[in-house]
């Protein structure tokens, strides 16, 4: 190697020959000046040329620097070079390979180092724990403990410090905390160690309890410290904690930084304290869009729709850019006013600003549509996708499910296990819903099967949405056995429980099933009673009903709304107590709509009561003037009376506005297909071969008849 191929400035600091002295310190400095490999391997060469290489310090100078450039396999082979490696050349490696994030090999290095009988000093010790919980080897953590103990480093500041580190990172907390006590002196990073190791993992109390020591030895806690209680007030929802934290964070001054005033605005936001998150918003002096979008999340999670777009406004009249976290909340706020203008300028506002990137934000597009009512539109943005996610799915299904059209939600999920698409919980109990609407037992049957096998079953909302839905089709004794069996009792599986048996009319399983609900310290709500009454209605339990009428009010303090009041009027016009049943609805503090008048209507036809029903069919077409089946009805029951004028009086409302009763719908479900029916109805592709069937089983009953 030639002098000319260095700097003049590095060149003159040279020895010439090996034979002159040299002062290390001279060339480590000389070390420190090479900015780039070349430099540094051609100083290298020159030590190895005048027999330097062998030199601790300016070995341990080399490895560092090798380092420092990016090239830890040199620093390794200077350090392999060496053929009696001191301590004090151990300790740079260990250093090194710790920082270069080589934890294995800084923890072999170690052990080489102590079969040499070497010791570590106390700047490599941290290092060596680093390393243990980098790895989460507890074991080598309590083996190097043991070690720092036996030489007397374990009162060291740093020692301690990164003792405790280790043992926070593997989850050992109360050893951590007996490492800190150990120390001679416990400065605020120690406290702030052991604040967020208790919090994270999953002892925020004892964090507090570890603040509440810190200031009995005088310390102030700094903006690391509130975070992480900031955050586990969040976790036990306790806003007094988060309110106490607030108030330090303003006697010591840690407003200012905005990692605090965040931490601060997610507390009061996601503990629903909306004014106090507002007031901390206006507060923070540069917001950057992740302070923004946290307040437009709030609002929108929180209720708050329109000032949930009305920030988003500011937001962009300030010039701040939004981004996919500002969208997201942006779409709830519109799907929740149930907005499709403003869902649309969103939609228009993402795409134009190149934020429309990602799959989420297209199903939540896809939500918003459909929730507003633009089911075109949703279809659209689902079939535009090209790169469908399980949510995709989901979202599209329950669009269908929710618009009543639940042959086509059912296609989708066909169409959905046809691309091997997987089925998640949301997947399963989206379409669950659209299964019972058209008594698809045998789908439900199959959901419950894939629920088992992919493990969804022991998702308790998937659990209990397949007992709703063998309840609703009917099922009971599968339904009784995931009650019996694994379902978790809450109060959906109850309500689910008491509504099948009232459907069949055991009023003795519901009331049995309430007597225990009741034991079992589940509160009732206003849908348990709608299951008792219902029970009643269809057993003819005037007493009974009233009994439970009573005692929702009385006992359990619900209002009855409509329903209740509903289920009543059916129960007392099945009896025959038609004034009764008039009675209560001219008492009742609501005002009675379709669901009171329609029972009274049709208990008046089973009694063939003309007055009452003139009365109540009035208001019904006051109500509802385009429902044709009102009039048919009020027909029926004048012709059943033989009053014949008031039959060609209802046939005119209906010829003379053009009605039309809406036809019966039914389905059938063969192989795993839906099939839909109406009255009249030949749409269907194997029509005339029904037909025929049905002709030649009419001709075949006749016969029969004949017989």
């Amino acid at each position: 190697m030639q002098h000319a191929q260095l700097p003049k400035h590095l060149v003159k600091n040279l020895p010439a020959r090996r034979s002159q002295p040299f002062n290390s310190n001279s060339l480590s400095s000389l070390l420190d000046l090479c900015s780039n490999i070349e430099y540094l391997q051609q100083n290298h060469a020159r030590f190895v040329l005048h027999g330097l290489h062998q030199n601790s310090n300016l070995s341990s100078k080399l490895i560092e620097c090798y380092a420092s450039l990016g090239h830890v396999s040199y620093s390794e082979r200077v350090f392999g070079s060496v053929t009696h490696p001191d301590a004090h050349l151990y300790n740079a490696m260990i250093r090194t390979l710790s920082g270069s994030g080589k934890p294995e090999k800084t923890l072999s290095t170690y052990h080489q180092m102590l079969a040499e009988f070497l010791c570590p000093d106390e700047f490599t010790y941290p290092f060596v724990f680093k390393s243990c919980s980098d790895l989460m080897s507890l074991e080598d953590g309590k083996r190097v403990h043991c070690h720092v103990i036996k030489r007397g480093f374990e009162s060291n500041v740093e020692v301690g410090t990164a003792v405790a580190e280790m043992y926070v990172n593997c989850s050992e907390m109360e050893s951590a905390l007996r490492a800190a006590e150990g120390m001679s002196e416990r400065g605020l990073g120690v406290w702030n160690l052991l604040i967020s190791g208790y919090c994270h993992n999953g002892h925020p109390l004892q964090g507090f309890f570890m603040l509440w020591r810190m200031r009995l030895e005088g310390l102030e806690p700094n903006s690391v410290s509130v975070v992480s209680l900031l955050r586990s007030s969040i976790e036990l929802k306790w806003l007094d904690a988060g309110r106490f934290l607030h108030v330090l964070i303003i006697v010591y001054d840690l407003q200012r930084d905005l990692s605090v005033s965040t931490a601060l605005l997610t507390m009061y936001s996601k503990l629903s304290c909306l004014d106090m998150a507002r007031l901390v918003f206006e507060k923070i002096q540069e917001k950057d869009p992740v302070v923004w979008n946290l307040m437009i999340s709030a609002y929108s999670q929180g209720g708050y729709p329109r000032k949930a777009l009305q920030l988003v406004f500011e937001m962009g009249k300030l010039g701040v850019r939004s981004d996919l976290f500002t969208v997201i909340p942006s779409v709830s706020a519109a799907t929740a006013l149930k907005s499709v203008e403003l869902g649309k300028q969103i939609h228009a506002h993402a795409a134009r600003n190149g934020l429309d990137y990602q799959v989420s934000v297209h199903n939540s597009f896809i939500d918003m549509y459909s929730k507003c009512g633009n089911l075109d539109m949703a279809e659209k943005i689902f079939e535009s996708l090209l790169n469908k996610t399980v949510v995709s799915w989901s979202s599209m299904i329950k669009a269908y499910a929710i618009h009543d059209r639940c042959t086509d939600a059912l296609s989708l999920y066909e169409r959905m296990k046809m691309e091997r698409q997987k089925l998640d919980q949301i997947t399963v109990i989206n379409i669950l819903p659209a299964c019972v609407h058209v008594g698809a037992l045998g789908q439900v049957k199959s959901l419950h099967v894939y629920s088992v096998k992919h493990g969804l079953i022991l998702i308790t909302s998937v659990l209990t949405a397949l007992l709703v839905s063998y309840a609703k089709c009917g099922c009971i004794e599968m339904a009784q056995k995931l009650f019996d069996e694994g379902v978790d009792r809450d109060i959906v599986s109850w309500n689910s429980m008491i509504s099948a048996y009232a459907k069949h009319g055991d009023w003795l399983r519901c009331f049995g099933l309430f007597s225990q609900m009741k034991e079992s310290k589940v509160r009732p709500d206003e849908i348990t009673f709608v299951g008792l009454l219902t029970a009643c209605v269809n057993s003819g339990l005037v007493k009974e009903g009233w009994e439970c009428f009573n005692e929702m009010a009385n006992v359990h303090g619900y209002k009855p709304n409509q329903e209740h009041y509903a289920c009543m009027v059916n129960l007392l016009g099945r009896t025959g107590q038609l004034e009764d049943a008039m009675n209560l609805i001219e008492t009742m503090p609501l005002k009675p709509d379709v669901q009171i008048w329609g029972p009274l209507l049709s208990a008046c036809k089973m009694h063939s009561d003309t007055r009452l029903a003139e009365f109540a069919a009035k208001r019904l077409i006051e109500m509802e003037p385009m429902n044709a089946g009102n009039y048919v009805i009020l027909s029926n029951i004048y012709a059943a009376t033989g009053k014949w004028d008031g039959v060609a009086k209802m046939r005119a409302h209906i010829r003379d506005r053009g009605l039309k009763k809406v036809p019966g719908c039914s389905w059938l479900e063969i192989s795993g297909l839906m099939h839909e029916f109406r009255v009249a109805d030949r749409s269907h592709p194997r029509s005339p071969e029904i037909y025929a069937l049905l002709k030649n089983l009419e001709e075949e009953s006749k016969l029969m008849d004949d017989f």
